[in-house]
């Protein structure tokens, strides 16, 4: 009998991608999503007439436990800072006749807490984490850091009801490529520079521009996600659970200050500004360009992703960030109308 899956935030950025190479690798699945309205359920259902639709949102406690219950394997795409919702999908996990499973998605932000308490922006940090020998410390990490309550929510079910619920928790990096799901294709951060470059028409860094981050392509973050549900389909697999259930998904890191670089250096290079120069903008002026730019941009998430490697054999494969900025910048221009599409092209 083929795994049924329940997945909330299908039409956003990793959910719809992550979507589309589960049901690539396995159409047999019986796949339902949580959409919030008609035009979502739309887009999901143009692309998998499959997929069972399920309306509702992350705040309707009694329907996300019902679905949770019905389902072997949850995926959580939809919010990292959602502790409702985490709690109504372990709720239902837990009160299965079979071990269930849930994978959540957190992010690298988490990591960003030192930075934040101590309002430190654009300077470099030598303290790098690692999901293999360091996952203790990862998994403990202090209540203040960002997604950490709704971590210890899902570590929580994961260890006190090991017998019933098997967690896992995905924490994505910097994300870039254009992803192949039914609603939102668009990284974030690095789309978001380039758009603040487009816009002030000269790149930027907070501060000094020396603060580091981890990245993947949205292709390669998305095999993360399809092995662990092969490993929950096939009984947990090589996969660990629980505890040691916290996967990175880092495919290098990259310096901020020197992205801004190439992000000015290609808009420059397709004509949208004059020059390469970057200048240094403060934390508050950052946050001013896009929400939470001074931490997305100015303070340091560092770690190594292990886990994935060793036991599910995960092995990235996409092209670089750098090489995939001139896309970006290209994308972006396009949205804020400095590119002509082709249909006004040929209407002169």
């Amino acid at each position: 009998m083929s795994p049924r899956l329940f997945a909330t935030g299908t039409t956003g950025y990793i959910g719809g991608d992550a979507l589309y190479t589960i049901i690539q690798a396995h159409p047999e699945y019986e796949v339902a999503c949580l959409v919030r309205s008609s035009d979502k359920g739309a887009q999901i259902a143009s692309q998998y007439p499959k997929v069972r639709l399920v309306y509702g949102s992350l705040d309707d406690v009694e329907l996300l436990e019902g679905e949770a219950q019905k389902a072997d394997i949850v995926l959580n795409f939809a919010h990292a800072d959602h502790p409702g919702a985490a709690k109504a999908l372990t709720d239902g996990l837990a009160a299965r006749a079979k071990p269930g499973y849930l994978i959540h998605t957190s992010g690298t932000g988490i990591l960003l807490f030192a930075d934040l308490e101590q309002r430190i922006f654009g300077e470099a940090s030598p303290k790098i984490y690692d999901d293999w020998e360091g996952i203790d410390e990862v998994t403990s990490l202090p209540d203040s850091a960002p997604h950490r309550n709704v971590d210890k929510i899902v570590l929580a079910a994961g260890t006190e009801k090991a017998s019933k619920i098997k967690t896992a928790i995905v924490c994505p990096p910097t994300i870039y490529g254009q992803g192949r799901g039914p609603g939102n294709q668009r990284g974030h951060q690095v789309y978001e520079l380039a758009k603040s470059t487009l816009e002030r028409k000269q790149g930027i860094q907070v501060g000094k521009g020396r603060t580091y981050w981890p990245n993947v392509h949205v292709f390669d973050l998305s095999k993360v996600y399809l092995a662990l549900v092969e490993a929950a389909a096939n009984g947990g697999g090589k996969a660990t659970w629980g505890n040691e259930g916290y996967y990175f998904t880092e495919n290098g890191e990259h310096i901020w200050g020197e992205i801004s670089k190439v992000v000015a250096s290609a808009a420059q290079q397709q004509g949208f500004i004059t020059s390469d120069e970057v200048v240094s903008v403060s934390a508050e002026e950052a946050d001013k360009l896009s929400g939470h730019g001074s931490a997305l941009w100015g303070a340091n998430s560092r770690c190594r992703a292990i886990r994935a490697r060793k036991l599910l054999g995960w092995s990235p494969t996409e092209k670089s960030l750098i090489d995939e900025i001139p896309l970006v910048v290209e994308s972006e221009a396009k949205k804020l109308g400095l590119v002509q599409g082709h249909a006004a092209l040929v209407a002169g």
